[in-house]
Parts: structure tokens; C-alpha cells; sequence
């Protein structure tokens, strides 16, 4: 998922995402630790996913403070 389709998603939609990859990552995690993991590029992808949602999440929360400011 691209920087643009992650910031067209609404709040709940990305925290909806944010939930399910942070379960896919705990997975991934197990499937590591348990050696059954054979695809490692999958764990960096999901933790730069993770903080990919946080921003977008952190960029709304901003965006709704400076409105009530101005």
C-alpha cells in the first residue's frame, strides 16, 4: 500500500489497518521465533507499514488541532 492510499483512508479505516498489522506483525514475530519463518522482508515491510498508519494517523490528529486554533 502506496504514502497516497494510505492518506485517502478515513480515521477509523486506518486504525481498522493499523489493529490488523500489528496483529500481522505479532504473527510474524511467533512464526520467527518458532523458526518457521522463512520470508524476513515480510517483517520490516509490516514494521515500516505500522509507522507509515501512525504518521497518517498523527498527521489528522494535527490537521484537527490547527483548525480549532485558526
Amino acid at each position: 500500500m502506496a504514502k497516497t492510499e494510505i492518506r485517502d483512508l478515513s480515521v477509523d479505516e486506518l486504525q481498522s489497518r493499523l489493529s490488523d498489522t500489528r496483529e500481522e506483525y505479532m504473527n510474524l514475530r511467533f512464526q520467527l521465533s518458532s523458526g518457521e519463518l522463512t520470508d524476513f522482508t515480510r517483517l520490516r515491510h509490516t514494521r515500516r507499514m505500522i509507522a507509515r498508519i501512525l504518521t497518517a494517523l498523527t498527521e489528522r490528529e494535527r490537521m484537527s488541532g490547527k483548525e480549532g486554533v485558526a
